[in-house]
């Protein structure tokens, strides 16, 4: 199947990662995993975790990217790939892991609180700090208000990174080499500035 131009632009916006960083993903998959993989692509990095996991799930909205890259070379047995708009798509239970491999992505909130509330355990990305891949527990609750964040690096449960900047005198080797995962950073409420009382509901559940 022959790409036309549509397809070709659609892959040099939304390019692979490189070998690396599927390799770091691939590291946090254990066999006995359902995997879900979040705009899988042409399925490269599904493939390869198939090979670890005990199943893997992908979902990719571009229709004929995904035909074609099954048609390409026989998919494994374990590998079950989803043309769906991941947004919309009801998530099915079972998943224990989830991969979001996207640097461009807008909707890290969306798809981590989407595979929270299947049960899924972890989220392994790239889409918070636009390179290599984290692990996010998806189950953690000791997440600080970014309000009480003296100072430091920080990454938000809505996908946003940054450093809070504080008193110079008071950062320590320690603080400079963590990074506080946090809720409620300004970039979660660009408008207002604070969350309004849905917004509140959300965070504390």
């Amino acid at each position: 199947m022959k790409p036309n131009r549509a397809d070709a632009d659609w892959e040099r916006m939304y390019a692979p990662c490189d070998p690396q960083t599927y390799r770091e993903a691939l590291g946090y998959i254990r066999p006995n995993d359902v995997v879900l993989d979040i705009g899988a692509g042409d399925l490269r990095f599904a493939r390869q975790a198939a090979t670890i996991a005990r199943k893997v799930i992908a979902i990719e909205i571009n229709s004929t990217l995904l035909a074609r890259a099954a048609q390409s070379v026989p998919l494994p047995a374990n590998l079950t790939p989803i043309c769906a708009d991941a947004r919309a798509y009801d998530f099915p239970l079972g998943v224990t892991i989830g991969v979001l491999l996207m640097r461009h992505c807008l909707h890290f909130r969306l798809y981590a609180e989407k595979l929270r509330d299947i049960g899924a355990q972890q989220l392994v990305t790239n889409a918070r700090w636009r390179m290599g891949a984290e692990v996010v527990n998806l189950r953690d609750k000791a997440r600080l208000p970014y309000a009480s964040l003296e100072l430091g690096a920080y990454a938000c449960w809505c996908g946003a990174v940054g450093f809070k900047p504080g008193p110079v005198e008071h950062l320590t080797p320690t603080i400079a080499d963590k990074v506080s995962e946090v809720i409620d950073c300004p970039q979660c409420f660009p408008k207002s500035g604070k969350p309004s009382q849905h917004e509140n509901v959300i965070l504390q559940s």
